[in-house]
């Protein structure tokens, strides 16, 4: 398999996590097959030592010519907002997305893609305390200030720290298929899978009451009875609470309804039936709870802008695709 080239910028004030995630998700230790080699390096506007976020310093050999050939360019949060990212490297942005590179901004790097007009008419995200700034400087992006992340083509942005690491696994999901991206996740010990609509901001995310905890439990329950008929209702009384109450603390604890949180669990079992068993596409709706192919398909198209063969024939681990 042909290495995936990353470049990731440094500069100064450059978030220490930020600057570490990309290498740490594509550069997992041992590489569950089917994820080709990453290879993943930093630069700078001005190579050389780098104080970063935490106050270390660190040492970026390379200069912004790591962008001229690489795959992938990925721009950790912008440590000013307020102020405009320097031109030569918004023009080294720009000259990379034209000739087809994809460009991710992590967090605030979100800023540094727009200040290179590359968000305009795009669907886009960014830290939810900066929303807004970002609202006034870029008003021609098609800005959704609650989402996790937002994969438009080749520009992909994401909100605060640890979105980081869904924004990251998402790429691998998209390029290499979900169940590599779950291997993967499962090597960093981490939740395989949320999806970027998901709220960044939980107004209450930790339980206040013991007895709250065991909503986690009820969810783990509904996963794996995806193929029910579940209502809120139904999980309410697993949960042994009023569906007024059940609505409420589901709400606190997942950003999001319970359809919508279905909806994308569903679609994610049935990403993982597709590469990994040969059944039909209409076993596989019957399986994750969709009911029919028709809306097994209507809901790969509205969140993974694909359909079930063709994500399979991109996926599939077999041989053989098995036609709708």
């Amino acid at each position: 398999m042909q290495p995936v080239r990353v470049a990731v910028l440094a500069f100064e004030g450059v978030s220490l996590f930020h600057l570490s995630v990309p290498g740490i998700v594509f550069g997992v230790s041992p590489a569950p097959q089917g994820l080709p080699p990453y290879v993943v390096s930093y630069c700078a506007p001005t190579p050389g030592r780098v104080r970063c976020d935490q106050g270390m310093e660190i040492e970026v050999p390379g200069g912004l010519e790591a962008m001229e050939n690489a795959d992938l360019i990925i721009v950790p949060a912008w440590n000013h907002p307020e102020n405009v990212a320097p031109s030569v490297l918004t023009d080294a942005l720009k000259k990379a997305h034209a000739r087809g590179a994809q460009v991710v901004g992590l967090c605030l790097g979100a800023f540094v893609l727009g200040d290179a007009g590359l968000l305009d008419g795009r669907q886009v995200t960014t830290h939810w305390a900066c929303r807004e700034l970002f609202g006034k400087r870029f008003p021609k992006a098609d800005f959704h200030p609650d989402v996790l992340y937002v994969d438009d083509s080749n520009v992909i942005t994401s909100a605060g720290t640890v979105a980081a690491i869904d924004c990251c696994l998402n790429l691998v999901r998209k390029r290499h298929g979900a169940d590599v991206a779950n291997r993967v996740a499962r090597l960093l010990v981490t939740p395989p899978h949320r999806q970027g609509g998901q709220a960044q901001y939980i107004e209450q995310p930790v339980p206040e009451l013991p007895s709250e905890n065991r909503l986690q439990g009820v969810l783990e329950w509904a996963r794996s009875h995806l193929s029910d008929p579940l209502t809120v209702d139904a999980l309410a009384d697993v949960a042994r609470m009023s569906r007024r109450t059940f609505t409420r603390r589901f709400r606190e604890a997942t950003g999001t309804t319970l359809v919508k949180w279905l909806a994308a669990e569903r679609v994610a079992r049935a990403q993982q039936l597709l590469e990994t068993t040969d059944l039909s596409i209409e076993a596989v709706a019957t399986e994750v709870g969709f009911g029919s192919a028709l809306s097994l398909r209507q809901h790969f198209s509205n969140q993974l802008q694909t359909s079930p063969s063709e994500y399979r024939r991109l996926f599939c681990k077999g041989n053989n695709s098995t036609p709708e």
